[in-house]
């Protein structure tokens, strides 16, 4: 199931363009501590048929970096629970949009079951 970690949600006028309160329901920006100085900012929404999660990180409040695995991962049981399945996609290049480098997005189609190969074609269990 979607949702969102309330407690991060960016609310006060001025210190994001997307900031909201809890009426936007599963929308908004959230900026979320990590481990040490880094902080993740996070935009979600879940429309068009898509929940969707973009993730950034910012190490002292001034050097953007990519979020590592553990980070995403971190991310991805904040805003869905422990057994759905999310990706990540790397499109065919002729579809790249990059709006800033260092941002990774986790999607989850609404109402689709995702095909997933089986464990044994990743590894040994």
């Amino acid at each position: 199931m979607f949702k969102v970690p309330e407690n991060y949600r960016i609310k006060n006028k001025g210190v994001h363009w997307l900031e909201s309160d809890s009426s936007f329901g599963n929308n908004g920006a959230f900026k979320i501590p990590l481990s040490g100085r880094t902080i993740a900012f996070a935009i979600a929404s879940d429309g068009e048929g898509w929940e969707h999660v973009s993730v950034s990180c910012r190490v002292d409040n001034k050097k953007d970096r990519t979020p590592t695995w553990a980070e995403m991962c971190k991310i991805k049981s904040m805003f869905w629970d422990d057994e759905d399945c999310v990706i990540q996609y790397h499109p065919q290049k002729s579809s790249y949009v990059n709006n800033h480098k260092h941002t990774l997005h986790l999607w989850r189609p609404i109402g689709v079951e995702l095909p997933k190969p089986k464990t044994i074609l990743v590894g040994i269990v």
